[in-house]
C-alpha cells in the first residue's frame, strides 16, 4: 500500500525522470524512425520535408487546376492519390533512391496520361532525381527522366486520341522542347551537386586522415621521448641497485652512494617524463621547460660515469647552435646508444665523436665490447627509434657490431639550415 500511495502521490513513471520516455519526447517511435544502432546507421526518412512537400503539391494543384480549367481534367480522387503517392514515395528517397525515382515518374507519368493539369507534381520528379543523382544513381535517373519524357512525347502526338481530356488535340513541339530542357536543367543541378558533394566528402577525408596521421606522428614522438628518457634513466637505476645489493653488507658508505645516484636518476627521470607529457594537457600549450640538446652532454657523461661506464667526448669542427630538432635528437641518439653500452657491453669505457660539418652533424659512439649476451630488460626498440629519430630529419643511422670485437653507432644529421656559429671553445 505505501509503495502504490507513493506511485500516485508522484504521477506516471516517467515524472520522476522529469517527462515521457525519451523515444516518445520528439514523437512516436514510428514518427523517429528507430532509435537504436541500426536504425541510426541507415538514412533517416526525411519527414518533415515529405510533409510540406505533399501539402504545396496537393494546394498547388489547384491553384494550377483553376488557370487550366479549360484544357485539363479538374482534379478528382484518383489524381489526388496520385498525387500523394508520388509525394509518399519521398519519404524513402535516401534508402531507396532508385526504387523511389521509378516509382514518383511512374506516378507522374499516369497523372499526365490521365490529362491532369501540369503543375507542382514537376518537383516530386525533380527531388526523386535529384536524390537519385546525389546517391550516385546517375543512370537510373537518367533513365526515369527518359521514360517519363518519351512517355509525355507520345501522349501529346500519338496518344492523346484515346486519352483524356476528349478535345484534346496535338501537343506542341515547343512545350515538348521546354519540358526537355526543363529535364536536362534538374539533371544538371543534381550533377553539380553530386560532384560538389563528392569533393567535399574527399576533403572530410583527407583532413580526418591527416589528422590522424598527425595523432599517429605524435604519438610516435612521445613514445620515443618516454622510451628514451625511461630506458637510460632505469639503466642507470638497475647498475646502482645491483651495486647497492651487493655492497649493502660489506661497504655501507658505497650501497650509500649507490642509493643517492639512485634518487638523482629517478628524480631526473621523473622531471623529463613531466615534461614529456605536459604536451599533452591541452592543444597548443607549450613545453614548460626547453628540450634537451647537446648542451647537456656533460650530464650524460656523469650518469653514465655513475653507473660505472666512462665516457670521453671528441668534439671536430667549430661548435654552434643547431635547430632543436636536430639538436634534440642528436641527444637522444647519444643517450640511447650509451643506455645500449650500459646494458649489453661489457666494456666499461665509451668514446662520443660529435662533427660539425656545413650542412650535417655527426655523431659516433664507439665501445671495445664485448657484447655480454645477457637480456638487460629492455624493449628492444633503441635502434628502431634512433633510426626513427633520424629518418625524421632525413638522416641516416649505421649501428652494428665492429671488426674488433667493439660495436659503433654512426649517426648522420642533415641540417635544414646553417646555424649561425658560437663562438665557443672547441673541445679536443
Amino acid at each position: 500500500m505505501e509503495e502504490q500511495r507513493t506511485r500516485l502521490s508522484g504521477g506516471p513513471p516517467w515524472a520522476r525522470g522529469g517527462g515521457p520516455p525519451w523515444r516518445w519526447r520528439h514523437g512516436p517511435p514510428w514518427w523517429n524512425d528507430g532509435d537504436d544502432e541500426a536504425a541510426e546507421s541507415r538514412p533517416r526518412r526525411p519527414w518533415r520535408s515529405t510533409l510540406l512537400l505533399t501539402v504545396f503539391v496537393q494546394v498547388g494543384s489547384n491553384f494550377a487546376a483553376q488557370e487550366q480549367e479549360s484544357v485539363r481534367e479538374s482534379l478528382g480522387l484518383f489524381a489526388r492519390a496520385l498525387l500523394f503517392v508520388g509525394t509518399l514515395l519521398l519519404l524513402w528517397r535516401h534508402r531507396y533512391p532508385v526504387f523511389v525515382v521509378f516509382g514518383v515518374a511512374a506516378s507522374a507519368l499516369l497523372y499526365f496520361g490521365a490529362g491532369y493539369p501540369y503543375g507542382p507534381i514537376f518537383l516530386t520528379v525533380a527531388l526523386a532525381c535529384f536524390s537519385a543523382v546525389v546517391a550516385g544513381h546517375r543512370r537510373a535517373a537518367w533513365a526515369a527522366l527518359g521514360m517519363l519524357w518519351v512517355a509525355h512525347l507520345l501522349e501529346g502526338h500519338w496518344l492523346y486520341q484515346w486519352l483524356p481530356p476528349n478535345d484534346d488535340t496535338v501537343g506542341d513541339w515547343g512545350e515538348d522542347v521546354s519540358v526537355a530542357a526543363w529535364m536536362v536543367a534538374i539533371a544538371a543541378v543534381s550533377e553539380l551537386v553530386r560532384v560538389r558533394r563528392e569533393q567535399w566528402d574527399r576533403d572530410r577525408t583527407e583532413r580526418r586522415q591527416a589528422a590522424r596521421r598527425r595523432a599517429d606522428e605524435e604519438r610516435l614522438r612521445i613514445a620515443r621521448e618516454l622510451h628514451d628518457v625511461l630506458a637510460h634513466s632505469i639503466s642507470v637505476i638497475n647498475v646502482q641497485a645491483g651495486v647497492g645489493l651487493a655492497l649493502l653488507d660489506s661497504d655501507p658508505d658505497q650501497a650509500r652512494t649507490a642509493l643517492t645516484t639512485i634518487k638523482a636518476a629517478s628524480k631526473e627521470a621523473l622531471g623529463e617524463v613531466r615534461q614529456v607529457l605536459d604536451t599533452l594537457r591541452t592543444h597548443g600549450d607549450a613545453p614548460r621547460a626547453p628540450a634537451p640538446g647537446l648542451d647537456r652532454l656533460p650530464e650524460l657523461v656523469e650518469q653514465a660515469a655513475s653507473a660505472g661506464l666512462t665516457v670521453g667526448v671528441e668534439t671536430q669542427g667549430k661548435r654552434r647552435t643547431l635547430p632543436p630538432g636536430a639538436d634534440l635528437a642528436a641527444f637522444r641518439i647519444v643517450q640511447e646508444a650509451l643506455t645500449n653500452v650500459v646494458r649489453h657491453s661489457g666494456s666499461r669505457h665509451a668514446r662520443v665523436l660529435v662533427g660539425y660539418e656545413d650542412d650535417a652533424l655527426k655523431l659516433r659512439i664507439d665501445d671495445d665490447g664485448p657484447a655480454t649476451g645477457a637480456d638487460a630488460g629492455g624493449s628492444g626498440n633503441g635502434l628502431a627509434g634512433m633510426r626513427e629519430r633520424a629518418a625524421a630529419l632525413g638522416g641516416t643511422i649505421e649501428a652494428g657490431p665492429r671488426e674488433d670485437g667493439g660495436f659503433r653507432v654512426l649517426a648522420v644529421l642533415p641540417l635544414e639550415h646553417k646555424a649561425k656559429p658560437a663562438e665557443l671553445k672547441e673541445d679536443r
